[in-house]
């Protein structure tokens, strides 16, 4: 796929009679400047920061991630492996007078497994990138020269799950449901809420129930957001989306395209995707709003990582 640098190279190709490219406009460079590698984390700013702690009225905290083992589905290629090693203790063996011992684990795993943070730099298109980065320029075999996860700022901003299993009616959502703008603006008016520039924005479908009863089903398919509430979401300038679901849209989608929301949102626009949120406890206490804390793991040239966000109310 090329990427058309402006509209008169694209009337150039009508006009000859080619076919429009799937990407028919410039997005890049980005709007926070061509040498930017954090997107939508431009707007974590301190007064954001203030605002948010302003939601915090109880105190109680709500880990956000689910629990990673061997078992848990993952995509595709990806697996999960810990190792228990005690070096030196072969055979009941100790360190010192007072008969030391340790564990120490190694753990084999894809960075994409479980609740994780995908980073601007971890979705493409045709091999370009956020800010238009070519994978020929910054993608090494021991990581990324740009736009790696470590460049990511602690993302601590206000948070907001909509629950859609309530707006449906059922305790899963099925898989390849749209949600689109009508959609979520009736969830917002329901539960009294609304989406303001530097928020992030989870979605509750059930999904998780899904885990160890029918993990088949779980990686076929999914439900999320369309292009159309993508855009919309954009729109809005939030800072990352996502929710309880192993890719964060519709799968399958409206248009057959593979992961065309997440493109969108992360190569076009740097708006992070959270995978695998567990908002479940936050539906329970219908709480819809809260102060969201993640600071990710540091892996220097990974565009992914494994996290447990927090939410507090």
């Amino acid at each position: 796929m090329t990427i058309w640098k402006n509209r008169a190279l694209l009337g150039v190709a009508l006009a000859a009679g080619l076919a429009a490219p799937a990407v028919a406009e410039d997005w890049s460079p980005s709007q926070y400047g061509p040498e930017d590698e954090i997107g939508a984390a431009n707007l974590l700013t301190p007064d954001l920061v203030l605002q948010a702690a302003k939601l915090v009225r109880t105190g109680k905290t709500y880990p956000l991630a689910v629990r990673v083992d061997k078992d848990l589905p993952a995509f595709r290629h990806r697996s999960f492996r810990l190792y228990n090693i005690q070096p030196g203790q072969q055979a009941g063996r100790t360190t010192g007078p007072n008969k030391f011992t340790f564990n120490d684990e190694m753990v084999v795993v894809w960075t994409g497994v479980g609740t994780q943070l995908n980073g601007i730099g971890h979705i493409g298109i045709d091999n370009v990138y956020y800010n238009g980065n070519k994978a020929a320029d910054f993608v090494t075999v021991e990581g990324v020269k740009k736009l790696g996860i470590e460049k990511v700022p602690p993302i601590v901003t206000r948070g907001v799950v909509l629950d859609m299993t309530a707006h449906y009616g059922k305790p899963i959502v099925p898989e390849g449901t749209v949600f689109t703008v009508a959609d979520i603006e009736a969830v917002l008016k329901k539960q009294g809420i609304a989406i303001r520039k530097g928020d992030v924005v989870l979605f509750n479908t059930g999904w998780l129930e899904l885990i160890g009863k029918d993990d088949k089903r779980f990686l076929e398919g999914e439900p999320g957001i369309g292009m159309e509430a993508a855009k919309w979401l954009a729109d809005k300038g939030i800072v990352a989306f996502g929710g309880d679901t192993w890719a964060s849209e519709a799968y399958p989608g409206e248009s057959g395209d593979e992961f065309p929301v997440n493109q969108f949102m992360l190569a076009r626009h740097g708006i992070y995707n959270l995978e695998l949120i567990d908002s479940r406890a936050l539906v329970r206490d219908k709480a819809w709003e809260f102060l969201f804390v993640l600071g990710q793991p540091l892996y220097t040239g990974s565009t992914q990582v494994n996290v447990n966000p927090v939410a507090i109310r």
